[in-house]
């Protein structure tokens, strides 16, 4: 499944969901980016250190999951992952075009998670030096969110914890466009993507990943 289409569809959906990323991190981006008497490193490192964390998070998680997708691996479990890889997709496109929410209920299922980081985050808050800002992101990038868990979902189809792994990893650069301009405090790109007819965009878009991602010649063959 990894091949520059599928790393190209990884950060197109992390950059098509800057938007939601605003929505879930962009507070603390910025009180990261905002350089404090106590701190010395300038706020484009503090940035870059946070998210650095953040995706590695996202890496992390992506081999995880992605390594139980190499023990489902098989000829019907394979199709299967596929399947289920395309709907997420299609429902992530949904959910950034504010067309449907049910991904929330994929957050509420993370609060479990969550709820044990959430003081080791506070105790990181606020941010001094370029090693706290990557532990935060480090944490931070559990945070319960639909946009996330559904890419997961997806790059777990490819079987293959470092392939999985690796679309992660891409999904997570393509948020840094937006995450570092929130940081570094640049509303015209956080009002751009506030926009309702942007997101609808990147939501239909989306979308079509998902359609392209489904195995209709296999759907079809089965049939």
């Amino acid at each position: 499944m990894t091949d520059s289409l599928s790393v190209l569809t990884a950060l197109s959906l992390g950059l098509l969901g800057g938007a939601h990323c605003i929505g879930m991190c962009g507070g603390i981006a910025a009180t990261v980016g905002i350089a404090g008497p106590q701190t010395r490193a300038p706020a484009l490192v503090m940035l870059l250190s946070y998210n650095g964390g953040r995706i590695l998070s996202y890496a992390c998680a992506g081999a995880l999951l992605g390594g139980l997708g190499l023990l489902a691996a098989g000829g019907t479990a394979t199709l299967m992952l596929r399947i289920l890889a395309g709907l997420m997709l299609i429902a992530m496109g949904l959910y950034i075009g504010r067309w449907w929410q049910g991904l929330v209920r994929l957050e509420r299922a993370g609060n479990l998670l969550w709820r044990h980081l959430r003081p080791l985050a506070s105790r990181l808050l606020p941010a001094r030096t370029p090693a706290q800002a990557m532990l935060l992101g480090l944490v931070w990038g559990w945070l319960p969110c639909g946009l996330i868990y559904s890419t997961l979902i997806w790059a777990s189809a490819a079987a293959d914890w470092r392939q999985s792994a690796l679309l992660m990893l891409c999904f997570g650069l393509g948020t840094l466009p937006a995450m570092l301009t929130t940081g570094l405090l640049a509303d015209q790109l956080r009002r751009l993507l506030a926009q309702r007819l942007t997101q609808q965009i990147a939501g239909l878009l989306i979308i079509a990943f998902g359609v392209y991602t489904l195995p209709l010649q296999g759907l079809l063959q089965q049939a």
